[in-house]
């Protein structure tokens, strides 16, 4: 094992028993492993998957167990996990992923050789080569993430996914690492703007593969296959505050307006959602709430906008390249047709 990791892998844990062995095997099968660090940050997992954990790395050199001590989400979870790291590259992992052997090492190789500052891997589904995710290609007239559609070669992508994320390490930290307020969603959307603004890249390279399988927590039915349209009030409620807040912070002027037109289209979407469920609780809280909540962060907003003034390097009017004009819902709409009407929790 080398002395100095060229990646520090952090996996953060929160009862993921599941999906743990078969990821860790997939690791030490990389070939490029002996230039690889471990981290596994626990949540203060309910399961037994933290003790499952610290058990898996048993005789790993350069690996580690981190216990967060309580749930503190995806963002601050991660940070912790990703503090002390030594390698110059992290690697933000979902535990419910499996690398294909060489993909650190063809995902590490594209970064190197165009400059990119954040990377991502083909995203395919667990059991199977068909395609999941291609990170984002951009956003849409709403101010939400538009998928990238094209694996033919490697490009410029506007936001890396957020199951398998690398970055340059001091630049993580030189952003300000995985934003603590957001707790967990769009905050691959918010750190990879943060990547862009201050004058750096983003890639989707097809050629490094992982598999994922998504949403296991908040849609469990199906084991490692994904058989409904099935969300929660949590996640929702997150993924609108937090897409809100993504805006709010990054945009410097003129791609504030996307804050306008995204309430806009949360307005009418929690009408859709009433009627499709009939239960306006949810509209309530996962609607109503995270608007408000987004208001009650306006100092954070402020604060951060002040901050990343001195990173700034690329502006609004450059980044206007990255406006599609693929919808993102309408991913949303192809799912609902393929595994039938939404399901909240």
């Amino acid at each position: 094992m080398s002395d100095v990791p060229v990646i520090s892998i952090v996996i953060l844990n929160y009862n993921g028993a599941r999906w743990l062995n078969r990821c860790l095997e997939s690791i030490r099968s990389q070939t490029i492993f002996e230039q690889l660090e471990l981290i596994i940050a626990d949540n203060r997992s309910s399961d037994g998957s933290d003790r499952l954990s610290e058990q898996l790395l048993q005789g790993w050199a350069n690996a580690r167990f981190v216990q967060n001590g309580s749930n503190l989400g995806f963002c601050e979870g991660n940070n912790r996990g990703a503090r002390g790291a030594r390698g110059r590259y992290l690697f933000f992992l979902n535990n419910d992923t499996w690398l294909e052997p060489d993909c650190l090492e063809k995902l590490l190789g594209a970064v190197r050789a165009l400059g990119a500052a954040a990377a991502t891997p083909l995203m395919l589904n667990y059991d199977e080569d068909s395609i999941q995710s291609l990170g984002g290609a951009g956003f849409d007239v709403f101010g939400l993430l538009s998928r990238e559609t094209r694996a033919d070669r490697t490009r410029e992508i506007f936001t890396v996914g957020g199951c398998c994320y690398l970055i340059e390490t001091a630049l993580f930290w030189e952003l300000g690492a995985f934003d603590p307020v957001f707790y967990m969603y769009a905050d691959e959307y918010d750190l990879t703007w943060r990547v862009w603004m201050s004058g750096r890249a983003a890639i989707l390279v097809p050629v490094s593969r992982l598999h994922h399988r998504g949403a296991a927590n908040v849609n469990p039915k199906g084991g490692s296959r994904e058989v409904e349209f099935r969300t929660s009030e949590a996640k929702r409620y997150y993924s609108n505050r937090n897409g809100l807040l993504v805006i709010l912070k990054n945009a410097q002027h003129l791609l504030l307006l996307l804050a306008c037109t995204q309430l806009l289209w949360l307005f009418a979407e929690a009408l859709l959602v009433g009627f499709m469920t009939g239960r306006w609780q949810i509209v309530r809280r996962a609607y109503w709430e995270s608007v408000r909540d987004c208001w009650k962060l306006r100092d954070h907003v402020r604060a951060e906008r002040i901050r990343l003034r001195s990173l700034r390097r690329v502006g609004d009017w450059r980044l206007l390249r990255f406006l599609r004009l693929r919808l993102n819902r309408w991913d949303e709409f192809r799912r609902m047709l393929q595994l039938g009407r939404l399901k909240v929790d």
